[in-house]
């Protein structure tokens, strides 16, 4: 069954899965073992929203489940092991903007399911600005994770220091404020983008926790 669930997805997602794992058996043949745990952990956790559906009864549609794999391939296995980050200085600022994207639209669905998706339970600019700063705490608090680490551990997380983490929450504002947009047209039966169609797909893949939603 499990067999089954991994060969229906997306062939992007496929060919990811594919690539780490030869990654991981060419790192262990080659004794570099720093790559074959970050191709393992990049592995591991593209695996987590395929457990979180089974745990949760929460669907992902394909675009949400391919953008995730993604994300994390592009985070931890080029960002990191081959070190994307310093070799392309737009690197940082695209999977921030992305994150802090997401995490306005995943925003919107939270409070959305909070009203059972009734679209009248409070004004379309509550639940957007809502969404949004959900979406702004969540960069936040990995700015402040990022400081501990340098801090405690002597890490180099911050880069530029002040200079690098000013840069990343407005990146994460603009993010999130395009994520929380996308969830306002929603709510008004308006088009963003191709956003909007996300959140239509995610909201008709969940209806249980939508009873109240009406078109």
């Amino acid at each position: 069954m499990w067999y089954k669930r991994l060969r229906s997805q997306p062939i992007v997602v496929q060919a990811i899965w594919t690539v780490l794992v030869v990654a991981f058996l060419v790192a262990l043949i080659t004794a570099r073992w720093s790559l074959a745990f970050v191709s393992f952990a990049t592995f591991a956790l593209s695996l987590l929203p395929v457990l979180f559906q089974r745990r949760f009864g929460i669907r992902l549609p394909v675009r949400f489940f391919g953008w995730i794999v993604v994300f994390v391939f592009a985070t931890i296995f080029l960002g990191e092991a081959f070190d994307f980050y310093n070799r392309l200085w737009w690197w940082d600022v695209v999977l921030h903007g992305g994150s802090a994207l997401a995490f306005g639209m995943i925003g919107f669905l939270f409070v959305f399911m909070l009203f059972e998706g009734d679209r009248y339970a409070a004004p379309a600019w509550a639940i957007g600005f809502v969404s949004f700063c959900f979406a702004l705490s969540i960069g936040t608090m990995w700015e402040i994770f990022e400081f501990a680490m340098d801090q405690i551990f002597g890490l180099n997380m911050q880069k530029t220091g002040l200079v690098d983490t000013m840069w990343d929450l407005i990146i994460d504002t603009l993010g999130a404020a395009i994520g929380a947009t996308a969830g306002f047209f929603y709510l008004k039966g308006q088009e963003f983008g191709g956003l909007t169609g996300m959140l239509q797909e995610f909201v008709h893949a969940n209806r249980r926790f939508f009873r109240k939603f009406r078109r």
